[in-house]
């Protein structure tokens, strides 16, 4: 009982030093690579919390598949079935969360959609009347291909160089399919609080990310700056930075991303060291992951090996499994 008790234990731990640790990582990589070290934590992270809670909600199904009777597991690990129990109540929530945050996307773009429908323009643009200052990636939606929105007041505010690194901002929202990267890191956060924190990393990633796309489209680090800074000034897009799937030019910590536009463009790590640096946190991250993965077939072999102990039956696990009950008290 200890045992499996240490081991829930662990999975719990996991996710919160595997999300700092997949910071860190992103921290020190090029914006795009840091969005995908970012997107592949949260998921790994997750599946690894998800696995675990099927292991331990399948543990008195596993011991009825070893021909083990509940009662006699009940004999041995007398919380089997209330752990078995609140694993199952936890991954309905858990399900459930996850439907209604898929359902707000949709109903978030649908809405989007319907507000931009007294737009006009020409090619991918529309541009919204109105005082209001703002622009987003609006992603495709039921056949429509994505748009960028713009409202006449951002067109107002901004000089006509600005205008395009705006655009060519929101574009690289769209050609890179950000949409779905923050989708999917917001879901992986219904699953486990610690993945929380990698939504908003995620975000100034992704603007970064379409920061330096715009930087290299205009050809001017300086001018790509100063429209930034502009368009978050007039206007920063209200309630954008929870409004997944959309994706403001005016969201996320707009003086960092004005500081590295006025620094050299980002380059992958060189270097032994730096690079050295990188390969072990993403490492961890995938060792964390991969190790709640393991901790769940771990449940699955810790009934086999308590229905081999209870009934006689020889597991060819025993060795170990009676050397880790000795260490944590059985």
């Amino acid at each position: 009982m200890t045992l499996v008790l240490v081991l829930v234990l662990l999975v719990l731990l996991l996710p919160w030093g595997g999300a700092a640790v997949a910071r860190r990582c992103a921290a020190l990589l090029p914006p795009r690579w840091a969005c995908w070290v970012l997107t592949g934590a949260a998921v790994l992270l997750a599946g690894g919390t998800v696995a675990v809670l099927v292991g331990l909600f399948h543990v008195p199904f596993l011991a009825s598949l070893e021909r083990l009777p509940l009662r006699r597991v009940l004999e041995v690990w007398p919380a089997a079935v209330p752990f078995a129990g609140a694993a199952g109540v936890t991954l309905l929530v858990q399900s459930v969360l996850l439907v209604r945050r898929w359902l707000t996307h949709r109903s978030l773009l649908r809405r989007a959609w319907e507000a931009a429908a007294d737009g006009t323009g020409d090619g991918d643009v529309l541009v919204v009347p109105g005082s209001d200052v703002d622009a987003f990636a609006l992603p495709g939606y039921r056949g429509r291909r994505g748009r960028v929105v713009v409202t006449s007041g951002m067109v107002r505010v901004l000089k006509e160089g600005e205008r395009e690194v705006l655009l060519a901002h929101e574009r690289a929202h769209l050609a890179g399919r950000h949409h779905l990267l923050s989708a999917v890191v917001d879901l992986a956060a219904v699953v486990h609080p610690a993945l929380r924190s990698l939504r908003a990393a995620l975000v100034f990633h992704l603007e970064r990310w379409a920061d330096e796309a715009a930087a290299s489209v205009v050809g001017d680090r300086r001018v790509a700056a100063a429209a930034i800074a502009r368009a978050a000034l007039a206007g920063a897009s209200r309630g954008r930075a929870d409004g997944y799937p959309l994706l403001s030019a005016a969201s996320g910590p707009v003086p960092q991303r004005v500081r590295a536009l006025l620094s050299p463009a980002p380059a992958p790590p060189r270097g032994g060291a730096r690079r050295a640096g990188v390969l072990g946190m993403a490492g961890t991250v995938a060792a964390v992951a991969f190790g709640s993965l393991a901790l769940a077939y771990a449940l699955h072999e810790y009934v086999e090996y308590a229905a081999g102990r209870l009934l006689g039956v020889p597991s060819g696990c025993s060795g170990l499994w009676s050397v880790m009950e000795s260490l944590f008290g059985g």
